[in-house]
């Protein structure tokens, strides 16, 4: 191995009546066959929706994101984007002149926020006017290569910026367009080479469930909570093997299911179980840590296949039956994942799975396994066997229930959560508090010395104990 630097039980869908729609008439507003593969993309780079946006309409390619909730458009040039959005050309838009920053995992921007009118040309039919934020300045969030000019984030609107009162897209599209208050996902990546073409196929079906895109039964996990799609991970297993670690473990801070996260992010110490018990099971005896930490690629003959080395990783979740769970699994071809133009002879691979400080992630690197419907109307996240998710006429996922849950605990997700709602409050009534006890200190200053206390050689004096020595970021 040659190292190189890296540059519920089933269920069956329901119908209309029961909120989720499944069918569509070809003239009506829904016509789920029109929205398959109109996404395009990799797990390296994000899958991305063309979008027209303003009048006359200006075309971009949009990332699809489930763990942001606002809309937001490159507003200005910019290296990294072939294309902008420019408000000055379009009669529809409206500026509200509110500042709006978002700051993600990795990178950042600052726009301001407006309104325009929208239409999805493989999506849903007709014009719809949403809240889009257009980003001015930004820091290492559009990069080199990539094929998408914005945002969309499809989380709740308790993330959305500056406020939760500001409605989110998908919010926008339920009242205005009347659909059901769910969409489904389905990324075609398995196996492709990541950053690559950016030409690999993918679904955004916005109101409902396509059929031919899932293969099986839908597993259907509650959302714990409505800010993230937050939900509840009971135990992981490699080749098999449980882990054994205290299930919330794999809970700590949050889970969460996040397409515009590349790879499965799990929390350190899940992290490094998971990474020992591939080592332990791997036919690799000597590897180098590099690999595992993503500072190393693991290259081989092109002939060769490494797959057939590792083993596969299963991730338990509850099921809307409490008392039950079922598993999603990945086989390696997704988690050790192959990267172009390294060599003549020499294929090179990362590894799919990183550490992470606060959170578990089910990002692309299982999301491409599976197709994932966000059931909001019903509060829960479904996950079937894609019909892509196959390498070399293989599938590489896999779900399998229900098992019992009697192993685990009752409640693997910590009842006290701080949300970043909440941690904003926090941190703006803390500032005001410390604003008051500063005004005050610079009133006592200015008091004329006759009016001021004249203190013994008993007084103590402790400075420290006024000021702020620890500010909120």
């Amino acid at each position: 191995v040659l190292l190189r630097p890296a540059s519920s039980g089933r269920q069956e869908p329901l119908g209309e009546a029961d909120g989720l729609a499944l069918a569509s008439e070809p003239a009506g507003a829904l016509n789920f066959l029109a929205m398959v593969e109109n996404l395009q993309g990799d797990a390296g780079r994000g899958y991305y929706l063309e979008m027209l946006i303003g009048t006359p309409p200006q075309a971009l390619n949009i990332l699809v994101d489930t763990g942001s909730s606002n809309f937001a458009v490159a507003g200005a040039p910019d290296a990294d984007v072939t294309s902008y959005f420019n408000p000055e050309l379009s009669s529809t838009y409206k500026s509200q002149g509110i500042d709006v920053t978002v700051k993600y995992t990795q990178g950042s921007w600052t726009g301001m926020l407006g309104t325009d009118v929208i239409t999805i040309p493989k999506g849903i039919n007709g014009s719809y006017t949403v809240n889009i934020a257009t980003i001015l300045e930004s820091e290492n969030f559009f990069l080199p290569g990539v094929k998408w000019q914005g945002i969309l984030g499809l989380a709740y609107d308790a993330l959305a910026k500056p406020s939760s009162s500001v409605e989110t897209f998908f919010d926008s599209l339920v009242s205005q367009a009347k659909i059901p208050n769910v969409f489904s996902l389905q990324m075609c990546g398995a196996g492709l080479p990541v950053s690559g073409s950016g030409t690999n196929g993918g679904s955004l079906v916005l109101g409902g469930i396509e059929p031919s895109l899932y293969t099986g039964d839908i597993w259907y996990t509650p959302i714990k909570e409505e800010w993230y799609y937050q939900v509840e991970i009971l135990k992981l297993e490699v080749g098999g093997q449980n882990l054994n670690l205290d299930c919330r473990e794999y809970n700590a801070d949050k889970a969460i299911v996040d397409s515009g996260t590349t790879l499965l992010r799990l929390p350190q110490k899940v992290f490094s179980a998971v990474v020992q018990a591939i080592v332990h099971t791997s036919l690799i005896q000597e590897f180098s840590s590099g690999f595992w930490t993503g500072s190393q690629l693991a290259c081989w003959d092109k002939a060769e296949r490494p797959w057939s080395l590792f083993p596969k990783l299963s991730i338990y979740l509850r099921d809307e039956n409490a008392s039950r769970s079922f598993r999603i699994s990945i086989l390696p071809q997704l988690y050790i994942q192959p990267i172009l133009g390294i060599g003549e002879n020499l294929q090179c691979y990362r590894f799919g799975i990183s550490s992470s400080t606060n959170a578990l992630v089910i990002g692309a690197t299982v999301m491409e396994g599976f197709y994932v419907i966000f059931d909001r109307a019903q509060k829960r996240v479904g996950f079937a066997v894609s019909p892509c998710a196959e390498v070399d006429g293989s599938p590489v996922s896999e779900i399998e229930g229900p098992f019992t849950t009697t192993d685990v605990a009752s409640n693997c997700v910590s009842s006290v959560s701080f949300h970043e709602p909440v941690l904003w409050i926090a941190s703006y009534a803390l500032m005001s508090l410390c604003g008051i006890i500063l005004l005050v200190l610079i009133i006592l200053l200015l008091i004329p010395p006759r009016c001021q206390h004249r203190y013994t050689d008993n007084d103590v004096v402790n400075d420290e104990s006024s000021l702020v020595r620890h500010r909120w970021k």
